[in-house]
């Protein structure tokens, strides 16, 4: 039986995830305007994909019969100085991210409520594949400083990132 702390912190992590999605959208903004499309395709695939885990949150918590909580969200930051500076900043996001699903699975565990401990284990794997990716592109920014023809094909490389939510018996 879900406990009302953990459903509060389903729904608080539920919130989380849309607000990384503005995140990104604002991330992808400040690369839009840097005319990097790939970049900012980047950012906007991953905005769609933190919509679909607050999606799949909110699915969870109906499922279980309880009641899903949408809650206002604090203004996101708009400002970088560069892409590494970016990108910086959303592995550090995500670093967030994963320290929140693992405090949100040590409770489930602590209710014993293997339901949640069974549908967290899909965000904690995704949490190793998102700050892998993050990371990746951080010390590919880092090795090509300056080099305009690598950042170039960086930028392309990224216009090519597609979003497509796992089948339903994978997600």
């Amino acid at each position: 039986m879900l406990k009302e702390p953990l459903l509060a912190q389903l729904n608080d992590q539920m919130n989380f995830e849309f607000y990384s999605s503005q995140v990104y959208l604002a991330m992808a903004a400040y690369c839009s305007s840097e005319s990097f499309d790939g970049f900012a395709n980047f950012f906007i695939v991953q905005a769609e994909e933190e919509k679909f885990h607050a999606m799949k949150i909110f699915h969870f918590i109906n499922t279980l019969g309880k009641r899903a909580l949408v809650t206002g969200m604090p203004d996101v930051p708009n400002e970088y100085t560069s892409m590494l500076d970016t990108f910086e900043h959303a592995f550090a996001h995500e670093q967030e991210v994963t320290k929140r699903i693992y405090a949100l699975s040590d409770s489930a565990w602590n209710d014993r409520e293997h339901a949640t401990i069974n549908f967290l284990k899909w965000f904690i794997d995704e949490q190793v594949e998102e700050e892998a990716t993050f990371d990746s592109i951080i010390q590919k920014l880092r090795r090509i400083d300056k080099d305009s023809n690598a950042f170039y094909m960086l930028d392309a490389e990224l216009a090519q990132r597609t979003f497509t939510p796992p089948a339903a018996g994978e997600a």
